[in-house]
């Protein structure tokens, strides 16, 4: 990387673009343009170019909310003057970082200051206006980082497509209510930290994406896990309306939400508390209380590490008292995405939704009748029959299959079947493929692992061991995304035919074991089980 900045500024400076003194914080003055230079709405940013990509990291598209501006709705980046260089990663949003991430940073230390964008565009595009992609990482909503090697854009770069990513807050720092937050700002936006972050970013593109060649008026905004959730928020908020034009929810459910029924102000159903009441509830953990200014005050004041506090994907559980995660707020959130898609009120775009073949569960059933109780008396025999078609008894195979569709597989299908039914164009799939090198270890494809297959970054989660095959399907998922960027459709030549989701066919495409030549679109084997499934969501 050195040597690769240091030929950049060199080629720059022998053509006359970096003149002048550079100040204390690295920006130089402007005077020749350059490919790599490019000038937004709030300075002039120079990135790095390699390999017929040109990257730009780190760019500030919103102020760094600390001190007052901790709980508040993201605020305007200051505007510089000269060249602020844009080379390397910003940090990664305060967290707890969890080694067992399917796409850790690439090292970036956590901090608060962190709202930070990147864009990957291609040296010499061959379109006038390029589409753009926006990513937004999974996590839980505690974790998470743009950052990651897995998530490079220079695939999507490579084949006429810009790719932009960007942090957002996190943990107790994206998601936290409390009352004298509400008492501060009675009628504004309040809860949803992370999720108005992602809005900012989203305005950012439509500002400042035409300077980089971009197409504000095709963007695809994608994520997975929590960042496929993020996805359904955005498909059915009313603030999201006129900043993307399609969608891809990876792994994002569609239902519900992280807590279901949790809601800002109100208690929710069975009691569940309001994230005020589990704000006040962490604010008594570190000796505060009252719901005053001097309250807030002191929670603002709370060093990051201690509002942390041990939270992360590991700890989610044992923090259920004192972190709310996202919350219904009446205005960003105005209910849960699988309602709002059933009274029709969602983005009417085209969507490509799924989930893979092993997918996250929590189920913790240690016989097969506690694995079987979701399901009514009646059902149980027929749930056993379809998700132990061999009789083979395995009660932490069948929980752990039954728990998967209901989190994740079946509100794909049931997000599908609503959207469809409606005239929008959705295209269902399940990622099944399993990288060569372990494929004796896991019986299906782990929540995530399609990620580097998406972006055709496999040897950032794999090394050397991955096989040819592996990267065929890399390449095969890699450009049904990138077409449906394009167009709205991910069928291209030379691709194996996906077909939209119909409800009388429940076909969908299952991106298999087999590697392309099996990957096809077929009537979803697993029907009946997530027949019964859609009985208990």
């Amino acid at each position: 990387m050195d040597r690769i900045k240091f030929s950049i500024i060199a080629a720059a400076m022998a053509a006359g673009a970096l003149t002048g003194c550079g100040s204390d914080d690295g920006i130089t003055t402007p005077a020749l343009a350059d490919a790599t230079i490019v000038k937004i709405d709030s300075g002039t940013v120079q990135g790095a170019s390699d390999n017929s990509v040109i990257t730009f990291k780190g760019i500030p598209y919103a102020a760094p909310p600390v001190g007052p501006l901790r709980w508040q709705p993201p605020q305007a980046a200051a505007a510089w003057s000269g060249i602020r260089p844009a080379q390397t990663f910003g940090h990664d949003c305060m967290q707890l970082p969890m080694s067992s991430d399917a796409a850790p940073s690439s090292g970036q230390v956590p901090d608060e200051d962190c709202l930070v964008m990147n864009v990957w565009r291609p040296t010499n595009p061959t379109l006038k206006k390029l589409p753009v992609v926006v990513w937004i990482y999974g996590g839980g909503g505690v974790n998470g980082s743009s950052a990651s090697a897995v998530y490079d854009g220079s695939q999507f770069a490579r084949q006429d497509v810009i790719l932009v990513s960007f942090n957002y807050r996190l943990g107790r720092f994206g998601f936290f209510g409390h009352p004298a937050l509400t008492k501060e700002n009675p009628s504004g936006l309040l809860g949803n930290y992370g999720f108005m972050d992602q809005l900012a970013a989203l305005k950012w593109v439509q500002r400042n994406i035409a300077a980089f060649g971009g197409d504000a008026g095709n963007v695809t905004v994608f994520g997975e896990s929590a960042g496929g959730f993020a996805v359904h928020v955005l498909m059915t908020s009313p603030l999201s309306n006129g900043l993307f034009n399609r969608a891809i929810a990876e792994s994002g459910g569609g239902r519900v939400a992280f807590v279901p029924g949790r809601r800002l102000h109100e208690t929710g159903p069975n009691g569940l508390p309001s994230g005020e009441q589990v704000g006040v509830t962490f604010a008594a953990t570190v000796g505060i209380t009252g719901e005053d200014a001097s309250a807030l005050a002191a929670l603002r004041a709370l060093p990051a590490t201690t509002i942390v506090s041990g939270l992360n994907m590991g700890t989610l559980g044992s923090n259920f008292n004192t972190f709310s995660n996202t919350m219904i707020d009446g205005q960003l959130i105005v209910d849960e995405p699988g309602k709002i898609y059933q009274a029709g009120s969602a983005k009417k775009v085209p969507l490509i939704v799924g989930a893979t073949s092993l997918d996250l569960s929590f189920a913790t059933a240690t016989t097969m009748d506690q694995a079987l109780a979701p399901f009514a008396p009646a059902n149980r025999a027929a749930a056993l029959a379809a998700y132990d078609p061999q009789g083979t008894g395995n009660v932490s195979v069948v929980a752990a299959r039954i728990a998967s569709d209901q989190v994740m597989v079946e509100p794909a299908r049931f997000v599908a079947q609503t959207l469809s039914a409606q005239g929008s164009p959705v295209y269902e799939y399940r990622f099944s493929y399993v990288a060569a090198s372990i494929r004796n270890q896991v019986s299906g494809a782990p929540h995530a692992s399609e990620l580097p297959y998406v972006f055709n970054t496999l040897s950032a989660s794999y090394g050397t061991a991955v096989t040819s095959q592996d990267q065929q399907m890399a390449q095969l998922t890699n450009n049904y995304w990138i077409a449906f960027a394009k167009t709205g459709n991910p069928n291209s030549p030379g691709l194996p035919q996906w077909s939209p989701y119909d409800a009388k066919s429940d076909a969908l495409l299952d991106l298999s074991v087999g590697g392309a030549t099996q990957t096809s679109t077929q009537p979803d084997p697993w029907k009946t089980g997530l027949d019964l499934i859609q009985q208990l969501n």
